[in-house]
């Protein structure tokens, strides 16, 4: 296998130190397990990485909000990087700091930013002229002053899924760079807005680094444009999108990123701002599901287990390939299945055409979804979301009771 957390030591898996069918039997499947020493070690190496450069890594609260993670890369003097007002609160909970918040996102609503503002968060990420209007029309109101940078979408192809490239320019994120200058232009005049930065995020699962090299040489073009308008950036925020190796991808690591990049900014006095999520967070996770039946049939063999589409959306969404590894011992012949859940779907599937070895009631890891994994589930099917666990070295840690009835009706009454 790849960089997986999950290892295989005289046949029997572990995760850090702590059995696989330990876990099983504690807590039952579907369960999301995270390796806590897998996330330090990923925030650290891409700390490492830009230490020449003063920086900040914002992790992108929207690849796992789960307050553990949150709380454990807040210790490690992480920001955050935000889309909703709930981020904003899960951050504060996780004991987070919203002085090392960045604010994204193209619909923020008038109760989330007067929340930002109030907690005095580093920037918004200013993606259109109604929201910079509307941000110093709530700032003037609350006498307070609110830090921007203005999103610049570069129309630079991040070579990506179409879903997850967002600085093409008929995506719906930020503006093109003549907007973006006029935009500085007019918060400039504002009395309420203090201008901070320049943002750019053109997607995720970026596997090569022309296109950040393209999009950053960009911003630096306009940081010159704007000086001579005597408009000043304090922070250049590149983003995120470095990609992480699911199955055949080859993305570079974080020292090769910073070598790509960090020559771009010699003469430049910018604080770097990151956002990266999947780079953190994805390598981190394992989804632990069992084997329900094994059904053969003319054309198709089918694993069915009892994890789903709700559990993990990837591989529906965006046909995403995750890898499966049968923790069980097993000595059935290895077979072409398709690994599917029990949702009324036909593209409720975790993974199509896998060569595996395995029989009802064995325990499947499927790997890489410590992002966009737990994040993006659902109640699909009226099915409870899993647990999530945190094993640290021999410890495990319950850090999302598995959902119940009682959660999935909360709220809702007959008549």
């Amino acid at each position: 296998m790849k960089d997986e957390i999950i290892y295989s030591n005289n046949g029997k898996y572990f995760i850090e130190d702590v059995p696989v069918d330990e876990i099983e039997k504690t807590f039952g499947t579907p369960a999301y397990v995270y390796s806590k020493k897998s996330i330090v070690d990923s925030y650290k190496s891409f700390d490492d990485a830009f230490k020449k450069n003063t920086h900040l890594i914002c992790f992108a609260v929207k690849a796992n909000p789960n307050l553990a993670i949150l709380n454990i890369l807040a210790n490690q003097g992480a920001g955050f990087d935000i889309v909703s007002g709930g981020e904003l609160q899960r951050v504060i909970a996780a004991k987070g700091d919203p002085k090392k918040v960045v604010f994204s996102g193209i619909g923020k609503s008038s109760k989330e930013i007067e929340l930002a503002i109030h907690h005095d968060i580093l920037a918004f990420n200013i993606e259109s002229e109604p929201e910079l209007y509307r941000i110093q029309t709530i700032a003037k109101g609350m006498g307070k002053i609110a830090s921007i940078s203005i999103r610049v979408n570069p129309n630079v192809d991040a070579k990506t899924h179409p879903y997850i490239s967002t600085g093409l320019k008929d995506n719906k994120f930020g503006v093109d760079e003549q907007k973006a200058i006029d935009l500085y232009k007019i918060a400039n005049d504002m009395d309420s807005i203090a201008i901070k930065g320049i943002d750019c995020h053109i997607g995720s699962q970026i596997t090569e680094l022309s296109p950040f090299v393209d999009s950053i040489s960009m911003l630096v073009g306009m940081i010159e444009k704007l000086k001579d308008l005597g408009i000043q950036i304090s922070h250049l925020d590149v983003g995120g999108g470095i990609g992480i190796n699911y199955n055949s991808e080859n993305p570079p690591d974080f020292n090769a990123y910073a070598e790509a990049i960090l020559p771009l900014l010699e003469k430049q006095n910018l604080k770097l701002i990151f956002e990266p999520g999947r780079a953190i967070l994805g390598k981190a996770g394992v989804l632990l599901t069992k084997v329900e039946y094994v059904k053969k049939g003319p054309a198709k063999n089918f694993a069915i287990i009892d994890a789903a589409m709700n559990d993990l959306m990837r591989p529906s969404l965006y046909n995403a390939h995750h890898d499966i590894i049968n923790t069980s011992k097993c000595t059935a012949e290895s077979t072409t299945f398709d690994v599917v859940g029990p949702v009324c779907e036909t593209g409720d599937f975790i993974g199509k055409d896998r060569n595996l070895s395995l029989a009802e009631g064995n325990l499947l890891a499927v790997v890489d979804v410590g992002a966009y994994g737990m994040s993006m589930s659902s109640n699909y099917n009226s099915r409870v979301r899993p647990v999530e666990l945190l094993v640290d070295g021999d410890k495990i840690r319950e850090i999302r009771k598995r959902e119940n009835f009682s959660d999935l009706i909360r709220g809702e009454s007959i008549i």
